[in-house]
């Protein structure tokens, strides 16, 4: 199977292509085997919401919750069991490319229990026990990058952990997500642990500014505040990639790379358009620039595919005026602060409903497996 051109094209240009989906269908039909040959994907992420999507869906799972009601497992215990099967079956997948790319891709990340997010012991614990549980050199943890969850990144990469830090909205939390990083890296680099095999992408959240931020301009209602709408996100991501430029060339940065270190990419998330009003496609073709992963649901992967256009680099010509559109922001009646804050206490809660609702569906499962067995005995 040939490569997509447009996706192969995105890839040439420094941009990772990582699907933003994960399901036991797709690993039982061979669906992301074909997605690595046909549209260069080159990694997975997955997140509590997409689980329980999955798990809605068919009858994948079937057969090992069945496995799992027999056993009597708690329902918290048959969650990871499910999880880590579909990642650990996934980095599999991914193992030629993780061997190809000499470990920058071929990644899969699996999520910590959201409920944690402001838990940092609990975090770190979490993060040791799924490093275990998939035990996958080319697996990442995902840690939320909330106020507790900066100790825990820095404590989970001081143990060797390749890490994925998700839910970063603001430019001042990504300082200290590159902080909390290369903290780590010191203390594994104390510790004896080789530098070069741990890794980390730090995944700033896109479409989620402009939802939120066009919601306060159309409550602004100026003709100045409207001419912003659908502008932000891209000026704010595009600043976050000068912040990543401007940290790893630091004099903190060249001592660790001297150690072996590898720089923590910045990756896009959160890339499907939300507004009808805008190019579907605009978060992948107006963030391209080296060293970056953009993860994507599968539709926009298919609209990229489709229609997608790539040029080489469209964030580093436009700091200048990507700084200028957050002043306007700033000066129509924007708080960026009060913006960041609800859309990263939003983001966790959103994760924390997801995880429920796929807790509440594995019960569910689980009883109804148990009345079968039940009744089989009988």
């Amino acid at each position: 199977m040939s490569a997509n051109e447009n996706l192969a094209g995105l890839s040439a240009a420094g941009v990772s292509v990582w699907l933003d989906d994960i399901s036991r269908e797709r690993l039982e039909t061979g669906n992301l085997k074909d997605l690595i040959a046909g549209s260069s994907v080159s990694g997975v992420t997955s997140n509590p919401s997409i689980f329980a999507a999955a798990l809605a869906k068919g009858n994948a799972y079937d057969e090992q919750i069945a496995d799992l009601a027999v056993r009597g497992v708690s329902v918290d215990e048959a969650a990871r069991a499910i999880t880590t099967f579909d990642i650990r079956w996934a980095a599999d997948v991914l193992a030629p490319v993780f061997e190809t790319t000499g470990g920058q891709d071929g990644r899969v990340s699996i999520e910590v229990d959201p409920r944690l997010a402001h838990e940092t012991q609990a975090t770190i614990a979490e993060a040791k026990a799924l490093w275990w549980a998939v035990d996958r050199p080319n697996t990442m943890i995902k840690i939320p990058a909330t106020r507790a969850g900066l100790p825990a990144i820095t404590a989970a990469i001081a143990a060797g952990i390749s890490v994925n830090v998700t839910l970063i909205f603001s430019l001042q939390r990504y300082r200290e997500v590159m902080d909390a990083y290369m903290a780590g890296l010191e203390s594994a680099k104390a510790a004896g642990h080789d530098l070069s095999q741990i890794r980390s992408v730090a995944s700033f959240f896109v479409s989620r500014v402009d939802s939120e931020i066009d919601k306060r301009l159309d409550g602004i209602g100026s003709d100045k505040a409207l001419a912003l709408k659908g502008k932000a996100a891209i000026a704010n991501a595009r600043l976050a990639y000068q912040e990543f430029e401007n940290a790893f060339a630091s004099a903190r940065w060249e001592s660790l790379a001297a150690a072996g270190a590898v720089p923590q990419r910045p990756l896009w998330a959160s890339t499907s358009v939300k507004s009808p009003d805008y190019r579907d496609v605009m978060y992948v073709e107006d963030l391209i620039a080296p060293g970056t992963v953009n993860t994507m649901p599968e539709g926009t992967m298919q609209d990229f595919a489709d229609h997608g256009e790539v040029e080489q680099d469209t964030i580093r010509p436009s700091y200048a005026d990507a700084a200028t559109l957050m002043l306007e922001l700033e000066r129509v009646g924007v708080d960026y602060d009060d913006v960041v804050q609800v859309l990263e206490d939003e983001g966790v809660e959103k994760f924390i409903v997801s995880w429920k609702q796929l807790l509440g569906q594995i019960e569910s499962k689980l009883g109804e497996s148990t009345v079968v067995e039940s009744g089989a005995q009988k």
